[in-house]
């Protein structure tokens, strides 16, 4: 009886491992931190246990299928389903469970076989692949954290969050950035743009003129004529006047392209930069009238003492780099034959001193207009 006391003593002080879920939160907590040793074990703890518990209810299944019964039964997943529960095959019936709570019922059309083959995708943890990547980010291992990040987007279909495949594309291509590897940078800031961009049609804008054009993108094309003359003719503030887009999953792509364009002359810059400038400002507009219902845009001076005064605002212009958006915009409207409107975001810039260095840049340029020096690794 002593023995089997201690036995029992023993086992039940065996540590309990965290479920596959906790250990990548966990993961989160150490990354945070700094201790990414620690953070590093643990993102891969969580991709073994999840590979584990979904191969272990592969099994399960496979288990249920293989009984001469089941066969009998053929495809129905229904008469499947229900076998399991009339016949207590609990550890089959547990996996169908955790099965819908991840994946819609109705995807599998009854069919016993592709819920089976539903296992092996939810073996992948994009979640956990993306958070080892960063890691070796951090780490400085960019090649590693490309392949990371890389084999997360492969699996972005099963992620929770719906906007992770574009989280990651952006990662890729602040990689790309780093290591100069441009072309494949430019190649993923376009991917983002050309999905999520309702008016921005590819084939008009890269001057594909052998495809034909759809009319959305005819729609688009006429919009982005009608912001360019209207900038042209009437300038900035009233191109803010008349229009308004609120698309904050791409603005970050068309800033950091103009940002690298401008420098070098690339026309295009001008209406990537356009694109930021609109929504950065529509965003800020948004937040204004949100507090004051009653406000009504003038002119970016009368916005900026809007923003001085609301710290989400003053926080919102130093991630999008709100300031540095404004010189370049201003160098690639001028550089671009729109002199007029170029200089008055260099004036408006050289009425802010907030704007710090953009502030004297565009008192530079407003004194003797010049190209931009080249710039090899913009921000990203």
């Amino acid at each position: 009886m002593i023995l089997l006391l201690s036995s029992v003593s023993l086992f039940a002080q065996q540590p309990i491992a965290p479920p596959w879920w906790l250990s990548l939160e966990t993961g989160k907590q150490n990354f945070r931190a700094g201790d990414f040793g620690s953070a590093l074990m643990l993102f891969e703890d969580a991709r073994r246990d999840r590979r584990a518990m979904y191969e272990q209810m592969e099994r399960d299944v496979i288990t249920l299928l293989s009984i001469n019964e089941v066969r009998r039964i053929g495809d129905s997943l229904e008469r499947v389903e229900r076998y399991a529960k009339d016949r207590h095959y609990n550890a089959a019936t547990a996996a169908f469970n955790e099965l819908y709570y991840r994946v819609p019922r109705a995807g599998f059309n009854n069919s016993a076989l592709s819920a089976l083959a539903a296992f092996d995708r939810l073996k992948n943890y994009p979640e956990a692949e993306y958070w080892i990547g960063e890691v070796y980010r951090v780490e400085g291992e960019l090649q590693l954290a490309l392949s990371q990040f890389k084999k997360a987007y492969s699996m972005r279909g099963i992620a929770d969050d719906p906007g992770f495949g574009t989280s990651l594309r952006y990662k890729i291509a602040g990689i790309h950035n780093i290591k100069q590897e441009y072309t494949e940078m430019i190649d993923v800031y376009l991917s983002i743009i050309n999905e999520s961009d309702t008016l921005w049609a590819s084939s008009a804008i890269n001057g594909d003129s052998g495809a034909p054009v759809s009319d959305a993108q005819a729609a688009a094309s006429f919009a982005r004529s009608a912001m360019t003359r209207t900038l042209s003719e009437h300038g900035i503030n009233r191109f803010l006047e008349l229009y308004r887009y609120n698309n904050s999953i791409v603005e970050p792509a068309h800033r950091l392209l103009g940002f690298y364009f401008a420098p070098r002359s690339r026309p295009s810059a001008e209406q990537h930069l356009m694109f930021s400038f609109l929504i950065q400002n529509t965003k800020i507009i948004e937040e204004v009238r949100r507090r004051t219902f009653d406000f009504v845009f003038t002119d970016l001076s009368s916005l900026a003492q809007e923003i001085y005064r609301n710290p989400l605002l003053l926080s919102y212009i130093d991630e999008v780099e709100y300031f540095r958006t404004i010189y370049y915009f201003g160098v690639s409207l001028y550089w671009n034959g729109k002199t007029s409107s170029g200089r008055s975001l260099w004036e408006f810039l050289a009425s802010q001193p907030q704007a710090g260095e953009w502030n004297s840049r565009a008192v530079m340029q407003i004194r003797n207009p010049h190209p931009e020096p080249l710039i090899e690794a913009p921000r990203s």
